[in-house]
């Protein structure tokens, strides 16, 4: 039993072959277009507006359409038109495997109800926090942020695990931190695999090859996107009344090793799982 994904459930059923989910997801990329992507298409926006608008959600919590509305680049009709073009166009995994012949129509039903079965103990519809800890409502906005930030910027399908306590964090392939300070004090910890560490390069340096950039140069993408997060969650704290502020951002551990929670701290983590098998973690140390 662990965090899986529709197809994924299929394939390990025998339900469907490897090769029919990989035609299926392709066929479902291809059909759900990104906001960005559909409203360049309707002839909306060019590809530097494109490039204007993730430039700007990096420093304010809006998403795509709004931030399109607020920068002057659309109209609210326009979004409208947009969101009902998504709307319309969407193609779930299911339906997508039927069009491609590995499932018929009649059976998407019945293995999504035991798929849902399956994976219940693993379904995070919120953030759910251990019983008396400090300033609840930061870290559910801390984890909110962040899953944002994931989609947004690293452009990641994930499903979210459930959050728990922990004493140990997983460094994975790298992990770094931010501390905060001011009226709330805390550390954020951020590990990530390594195809997620370059997922996330390819998104902070606009290439759509890392390959050969240096590790200390994947590193500071990292740095850079948990600045941008917690420079995020700095924003919304001050909305909430609390004073944040956050320090540089530093590597803490590296190739999985098991870094020790501090006994002063008590580290709340939550697991992410991502579509294509790569894994990233963020906890926070509350003081």
């Amino acid at each position: 039993m662990a965090v899986k994904f529709f197809g994924q459930f299929l394939v390990e059923k025998g339900v469907v072959s490897r090769e029919k989910l990989l035609e299926a997801i392709d066929l479902q990329e291809k059909n759900n277009l990104k906001f960005g992507e559909t409203a360049l298409n309707m002839g909306m926006i060019c590809k530097a507006d494109v490039e204007r608008v993730h430039d700007a959600q990096r420093c304010e919590d809006l998403r795509f359409g709004d931030m399109a509305v607020k920068l002057g680049l659309i109209s609210p009709n326009q979004m409208q038109q947009v969101l009902t073009r998504q709307k319309n166009n969407h193609l779930y995994i299911g339906e997508a495997l039927v069009k491609v012949g590995a499932l018929d129509e009649g059976e998407i039903l019945r293995y999504l109800a035991e798929f849902k079965e399956d994976q219940a103990p693993y379904t995070a519809e919120r953030v759910n926090l251990p019983p008396g800890v400090s300033n609840p409502q930061v870290w559910e906005m801390g984890a909110d942020m962040t899953y944002k930030m994931l989609t947004r910027i690293a452009q990641f399908a994930f499903r979210p695990a459930p959050s728990e306590e922990a004493e140990t964090v997983n460094a994975r392939h790298l992990a770094v931190a931010i501390d905060f300070s001011g009226s709330v004090k805390c550390r954020y910890v951020l590990s990530v695999s390594e195809g997620a560490q370059q997922a996330i390069a390819k998104a902070i340096l606009k290439e759509d090859d890392v390959s050969d950039e240096p590790r200390e140069v994947l590193d500071d993408t990292v740095m850079e996107f948990i600045n941008i997060v917690c420079g995020n969650i700095a924003a919304k704290g001050a909305q909430l009344g609390h004073t944040l502020e956050i320090n540089p951002p530093v590597v803490i551990a590296e190739g999985g090793r098991e870094v020790e929670v501090p006994p002063s701290f008590r580290a709340i983590r939550f697991p992410v799982y991502i579509s294509d098998g790569e894994e990233v973690e963020f906890s926070f140390w509350v003081g």
